[in-house]
């Protein structure tokens, strides 16, 4: 475990700088700062707990966040369906601690190190995933507790911080021009809910369905060729 949760801190410092940004501006919105800690612990899902904050802010209408929360985060089926191997020994508690504690950086560090070695197994993802958690709780808190006390921050654009937050995300996700037409799709999806005033919640649904049928459609194809 020693050995992932070194490994994993110079995400984890990202991730905090992520966080406490992310806490300011709930705090801003409305959240109270202990609402804020208890969503990153319970939630452990920066990308869609901003989602669910902006969601909430503009609407506050609760199914809606949780909605568009949870769209975001179906990529976690994929992650969890990767992870078998990994995990495959452990007890049943202690698989559903290592998937809650597994998010998209030590997942990604987890199953870059085991490409390497294949002794890299549960213990390393653990170990990673209990330093991230930690962080981005503790960093979610104090930038929660700061924006209390701090004045208005979305005037000074400290917003596009979730906007930069995603491009990087998505960035990381590209895989190469194979992806276009799903992302193509998505995208023109997402857009047109949004002009046509449904909630932005529904657009992410609507546009993630598409774009997974798009690339289930491809994938047929390509094996069926």
């Amino acid at each position: 475990m020693k050995h992932g949760a070194l490994a994993v801190l110079p995400l984890a410092l990202g991730a905090a700088l992520y966080g406490f940004a992310f806490g300011l501006l709930a705090a801003q919105v409305g959240f109270p700062w202990w609402g804020v800690g208890v969503m990153s612990a319970a939630v452990h899902a920066g990308s869609s707990q901003i989602v669910a904050v902006e969601q909430f802010a503009s609407t506050q209408a609760v199914l809606g966040a949780a909605l568009a929360g949870a769209a975001l985060n179906l990529r976690y089926v994929g992650i969890v369906a990767s992870l078998s191997d990994v995990l495959a020994g452990l007890s049943l508690r202690a698989k559903m601690v290592a998937i809650h504690i597994t998010g998209d950086e030590n997942w990604a560090l987890t199953m870059a190190e085991r490409a390497k070695s294949p002794d890299i197994g549960a213990r390393f993802l653990i170990g990673s995933g209990a330093v991230m958690i930690c962080v981005w709780t503790a960093s979610t808190t104090a930038g929660a507790l700061a924006g209390t006390v701090l004045p208005d921050l979305e005037r000074f654009g400290l917003g596009f911080a979730f906007t930069a937050a995603f491009i990087a995300m998505a960035r990381g996700l590209w895989r190469g021009r194979a992806q276009v037409l799903p992302w193509a799709v998505a995208g023109l999806a997402t857009i047109a809910v949004v002009l046509l005033g449904l909630p932005k919640a529904y657009a992410i649904v609507v546009g993630t369905a598409c774009g997974l049928v798009v690339s289930f459609a491809l994938r047929r194809r390509s094996v069926l060729a």
